[in-house]
Parts: C-alpha cells; structure tokens; sequence
C-alpha cells in the first residue's frame, strides 16, 4: 500500500524490520525527480493563476477582489515554503557532506 501524502507516494517497504525498501536506487532517484517535478508544477500552476486573475482585475473582467488576492495569497505562499524547502535540502546535503565515513 502506498499511502498518498500531499500527492507524493511513498515506497513500499518489504521488510519493516530490515528497512530496506524493494525499489532500486534508480527507481527511487526516478520517483524523487517526478514527485520534484510536480511540486515545481503545482507553484508553476498557482502562479499562472494569481498572474491571470490580477491582469483580468487591471482590465476590469474581474470584480470580485477578494478571490484574487486570496488566490494571489495562495501563490505567494507556495513560492515561499517552495524556497524554504529548498533551503533546508540544501542545509541537508551540506551536513550530509561533512560527515566522516
């Protein structure tokens, strides 16, 4: 069973005790970069969005302000836990780096 988290998968494991999961390292490099991919999707997404209902509200298609700053809102929240995100990976694979093996 894959339970669905935020619309990202997570690999079945054999062995609960073992922990060794039953993908290959390509598999798991190639779902990593999907699930990557369709994060940056969806902020791509809320910002064509935002961008759209903030034009059509400057040519006067839009009257309702509310749903375009929550949309707008919206947008800028995704853009902002997508940087931090990015920044704690890379805190990551910089510690990850200074360990001794």
């Amino acid at each position: 069973m894959n339970p669905l988290v935020n619309g990202v998968t997570q690999p079945a494991i054999t062995n609960p005790g073992a922990g060794k999961p039953s993908i290959s390292p390509g598999e798991a490099q190639s779902n990593f970069a999907n699930s990557l991919k369709a994060a940056i999707e969806q902020v791509n997404d809320t910002q064509v969005a935002s961008n759209s209902k903030t034009e059509a509200m400057a040519n006067g298609e839009i009257d309702d302000l509310h749903n375009v700053m929550i949309t707008a809102q919206k947008a800028s929240i995704t853009l902002e836990t997508s940087v931090q995100v990015q920044r704690k990976v890379i805190d990551a694979y910089k510690e990850i780096m200074r360990m001794q093996i």
